[in-house]
């Protein structure tokens, strides 16, 4: 239909033009979930005069959204609306909304709960499914009815965003074959004609969870890895990674003494990309020696920028360091916002294949340990567990190698150093 191919981006054609009887949709936000199914449904009806489809949408506001674009559709395909009703009780609970057209079809929308789910035997869509409240039970109430022998077969559209793991939309994403699966991310979207700006919603996002679940369909549970190893890995190069004489350099460094390492990390920027060209592991050196590590390395004329972890004890490093190699020392202490900053910058490096990282097992699993926890008061906290080779001390040297590169400006200083000892004596 030719309606259709000006209407439809190629992936949203793709999905209604799927008869499959069971069809799931992995969609991003903004990529016309809604559209799609609304389009096939108001076809479907049109084609097949006196049919009923039942949407459960995850609220009132998504559901009069939905029947807005149904509507449109009706109009576009010139299906006449005998009645469109919205039944609410009192003045503010929406139960219902129908659009009840002159070939005897209907579309109906109900609220997604168990209650209202039974007694319908009709074609069925679950819009944004993973954000049902009571999922499985919403399952066990509706699926009956379109698998009821008396009633002929009927359709099955299940399209979502995901919502982390446990849930049913996660489960019949994964576990179950019967379906016919669509998955489009923003990227996919994008490639396919949609009209979005990618920097600009990446920029406004500014969270690489988020990103990853609302926009490139990852499922991210609560407590989830910062850097997957398919992610790492697509920016390991073979062997020692080298670049041009007069690259500028830049430096980050993790500073530790007993338990953890000091990690002294060196990179050249390349093309708009960070090539990891040094890694010196500093196991438990006095301070004066690590100072005297960084000192050598800072000394090349190409180093622009230096990020030193100044949190606890290398609070006097970090100042003696400044002291030595002047402005282009910044000190870095770790708050939960600094911490926040630097390790969504770590991820968007590598899902930007912004960084070119030797291939290391003690690098990749560094930075495969680093956690991203959000609590329940939606706080987000990073953290990997301790290792005998500290926790993750490599990651944190290069999101600061990654920091210095950027010049993103400064997290604040320390308002007062340790104590006034000698730096060679201290600790």
């Amino acid at each position: 239909m030719k309606l259709l191919d000006e209407l439809l981006l190629p992936y949203q054609r793709a999905f209604v033009e799927d008869a499959a009887r069971f069809k799931i949709g992995l969609w991003s936000r903004q990529t016309g979930k809604s559209f799609a199914t609304a389009c096939e449904a108001v076809l479907h009806c049109l084609l097949h005069p006196g049919t009923l489809w039942v949407v459960l949408s995850a609220g009132e506001r998504q559901a009069i959204e939905w029947m807005r674009k149904a509507r449109q559709w009706a109009e576009a395909l010139r299906l006449a609306v005998e009645a469109y009703d919205e039944l609410r009780e009192g003045q503010a609970l929406m139960t219902r909304a129908e659009i009840a057209f002159a070939n005897k079809s209907r579309i109906l929308a109900i609220p997604a709960n168990p209650d209202t789910a039974r007694g319908y035997s009709a074609n069925l869509v679950l819009d944004e499914f993973a954000i049902h409240e009571k999922p499985w039970d919403i399952w066990a109430a509706i699926y009956p009815s379109i698998t009821n022998p008396l009633s002929g077969k009927k359709l099955l559209r299940v399209v979502s965003t995901p919502k982390g793991m446990g849930n049913k939309f996660a489960d019949l994403w994964f576990k179950n074959d019967a379906y016919s699966k669509h998955k489009v991310t923003i990227l996919d979207a994008k490639a396919q004609g949609l009209p979005v700006d990618l920097d600009e919603f990446r920029a406004g996002v500014d969270d690489p969870d988020i990103w990853a679940q609302e926009y490139l369909c990852e499922f991210i549970d609560a407590s989830s890895v910062l850097l997957p190893y398919d992610l790492i890995a697509a920016c390991e190069a073979p062997g020692a990674l080298a670049a041009p004489g007069d690259a500028p350099r830049f430096v980050g460094m993790d500073v530790g003494r007993s338990k953890d390492l000091s990690v002294v990390m060196e990179g050249a920027q390349v093309g708009g990309v960070l090539w990891l060209t040094r890694v010196e592991i500093l196991r438990r050196k006095p301070f004066a020696e690590q100072l005297q590590a960084l000192c050598a390395i800072c000394a090349d004329p190409r180093v622009r920028r230096v990020a030193v972890d100044a949190t606890g004890i290398g609070a006097m490093l970090a100042e003696e360091a400044r002291r030595k190699l002047g402005g282009k020392v910044e000190p870095v202490v770790f708050t939960a916002k600094s911490k926040g900053e630097l390790y969504a910058a770590l991820r968007r490096a590598f899902e930007d294949k912004t960084v070119r990282i030797p291939s290391d097992r003690d690098l990749r699993e560094d930075l495969h340990a680093v956690q991203r926890e959000v609590s329940a008061g939606g706080a987000v906290t990073y953290s990997a567990p301790r290792s005998g080779d500290g926790h993750s001390d490599r990651a944190a040297a290069l999101a600061l190698l990654l920091h210095a590169a950027a010049r993103r400006g400064t997290f604040f200083l320390p308002r007062r150093f340790p104590h006034p000892a000698r730096f060679a004596d201290a600790y």
